[in-house]
């Protein structure tokens, strides 16, 4: 509704600058927004105040020469001036109503994109294969999982890239241990934080493994076929135990979508050579560098973009080139999407600008870096375990499900075993992911396991409880929710603010696509839940006055569950009929 508001808006500007009201040239960015007091409207904005200046008008005049000019339309019933110069939208009812039935009936709820489909690259997750997925895996991978779901709903068409840490020195060091111990590998692999540290000890304890280490490093990147067999072999197990948190977090990565640092490895060399023919690179102490003047250190002088260090390695940048440039020239991709620590913001600023100016990406090309802040433990320091170290994610995947089922177990101690199992997974998965998103992505956080499974606030067990509560409905009535007949009419207020929320969810999802912000469909899903509780208390269903009022708010409560479960389930949550 605030697209077609910014819509019309949009046409009385241009009336208006036609009819020599207002100076050519202007180009504002007009603002729409959710009134709190709907007695004063739904929607309001403050285009005649922002332009009353430039129009050499009062900003009340102005107002009144705009709602003169604002086309009819059918979803709105009036327009008034409010205060210094506000414009209030009132929507129409029994619009609103018809466009709430038309989203029942259609299986993508009348959702739609602003703008045309892109074909947009999502580089997530990305683990280094040396150990395995720690907490630290967790943000990259579920908010980068929410918002490609989200553009694939949207229409968009969606690649995903895991681009894991799957080359480097550190390889060297474990290829030797693996040669050292060949048929203890699967066993020594099932653990692949105990096969680093004993790889790492004894790199540290014997010269000779060390200098071994060294030379299968070497041999390794120049193509040696047993060095090769080896690491492939190290990569599929260590890839294993990555698929295996993938399925447990209901995350839409497969085998298929990693495209590692070593995918890059051969082209390195022509990336240093294509930034020398363009006439970017500079000599430093014997590494080959791009300076920029635009990002320059506390003294300021450039900072530079090393891609080549004097000995003649290649560094995360040359690879970050190399993956930009294929996913332009080779996947045509309209926009590249990169979920990666907020840490690395201005290596992300430096290698965009670096591939724009040595032609590696097409004019065109969206480089965004989706940056995320830290996750914590209580003390507001990254998450460690009691003894400081790293927490694995399989461990705390653990613990979630555990707390969940004896949560759960407490509360429905009739249920069997089979499906306290099945919801304690959902809650107890569903919790950590979901306490996570609902946290605008740049924030950090802290992680605490009693309020993400409270059933109270904005949380996971309250929204999967919420749909559950629909679900119920139906279930007493014996019905399917796309069995139903009538239609929507919106009477009462607490039918109404449904109604409005219920109508929001295809800008929600446009802005959670555009931004990359998981949040905002948290923040959705949490008000329309609350919407529904105070619909479904103040508004009887199964026992209203007529069939007519019974039908329309069978039909709200189907639309609020069907918008409820797809919300989840673009959160990557898993929805439960009862819990």
């Amino acid at each position: 509704m605030k697209d077609s508001i910014r819509h019309l808006i949009q046409q009385a500007l241009a009336r208006l600058t036609a009819e020599g009201v207002l100076p050519d040239g202007l180009s504002p960015t007009i603002q729409v927004e959710n009134t709190r007091d709907k007695t004063h409207g739904d929607f309001a904005s403050n285009i005649a105040m922002m332009l009353a200046k430039p129009a050499g008008m009062k900003p009340r005049d102005l107002a009144q020469k705009l709602i003169d000019a604002l086309p009819t339309d059918n979803s709105v019933s009036k327009v008034e001036i409010a205060g210094p110069g506000f414009l209030n939208f009132f929507q129409n009812s029994a619009a609103l109503a018809q466009r709430l039935d038309a989203a029942l009936t259609d299986s993508h709820l009348c959702v739609s994109k602003t703008g045309p489909a892109q074909r947009v690259v999502v580089d997530l997750s990305s683990p280094n294969l040396a150990k395995e997925m720690h907490v630290g895996h967790l943000r990259s991978t579920i908010i980068g999982d929410a918002v490609a779901r989200v553009l694939e709903f949207l229409g968009d068409d969606v690649i995903r890239q895991n681009h894991v840490g799957d080359w480097g020195t550190q390889f060297g060091m474990l290829l030797a241990f693996l040669e050292e111990n060949p048929s203890a590998a699967e066993a020594e692999l099932s653990d692949l934080e105990q096969f680093y540290r004993a790889a790492k000890q004894r790199f540290d304890e014997s010269e000779a493994f060390a200098a071994r280490a060294r030379e299968l490093v070497v041999k390794l990147q120049a193509g040696d076929a047993d060095c090769l067999r080896l690491w492939k072999q190290f990569n599929e197990i260590s890839l294993s135990h990555c698929q295996k948190v993938y399925d447990r977090l209901n995350v839409k990565l497969t085998p298929d979508d990693v495209k590692g640092e070593s995918a890059y490895n051969a082209e390195l060399g022509d990336i240093v050579h294509a930034l020398k023919g363009k006439g970017l690179l500079s000599e430093s102490n014997g590494a080959q560098c791009v300076f920029l003047e635009e990002f320059k250190n506390a003294e300021g002088n450039p900072l530079p973009v090393i891609v080549q260090k004097a000995g003649g390695g290649y560094l995360y940048a040359t690879t970050d080139l190399a993956s930009m440039r294929y996913r332009s020239q080779q996947l045509k991709a309209d926009r590249a999407l990169y979920f990666v620590d907020q840490r690395q913001a201005l290596h992300f600023q430096m290698a965009f600008e670096v591939a724009r100016r040595a032609g590696f990406v097409h004019p065109d090309m969206q480089l965004e870096h989706m940056g995320f802040g830290t996750m914590n433990g209580a003390d507001g320091r990254p998450f460690k375990t009691r003894d400081g170290g790293t927490v694995k994610l399989v461990d705390l995947l653990d613990e979630a499900e555990q707390r969940a089922y004896s949560l759960v177990k407490g509360k429905n101690p009739e249920l069997d075993e089979t499906e306290l199992r099945q919801i304690a997974r959902a809650v107890g998965i569903g919790a950590v992911k979901y306490a996570d998103l609902s946290k605008h992505r740049t924030s950090d956080y802290s992680f605490n396991f009693e309020q993400m499974l409270s059933f109270e606030g904005n949380t996971a067990p309250y929204l999967l409880y919420a749909y559950t509560r629909v679900a119920s409905v139906f279930r007493k009535l014996g019905t399917d929710m796309d069995a139903l007949s009538g239609e929507i009419h919106l009477d009462a207020e607490q039918e109404q603010a449904l109604g409005a929320k219920l109508a929001q969810f295809s800008e929600v999802l446009n802005g959670v696509g555009e931004k990359g912000v998981p949040h905002l469909l948290c923040s959705y899903l949490y008000d329309l839940a609350g919407l529904f509780s105070s619909f479904y208390e103040h508004c009887p269903i199964l026992t209203a006055e007529s069939e007519t009022v019974k039908q329309s708010r069978l039909r709200l409560a189907a639309l609020t569950g069907k918008t409820l479960k797809q919300g989840l389930e673009l959160l990557g949550l898993e929805t439960l009929e009862r819990m």
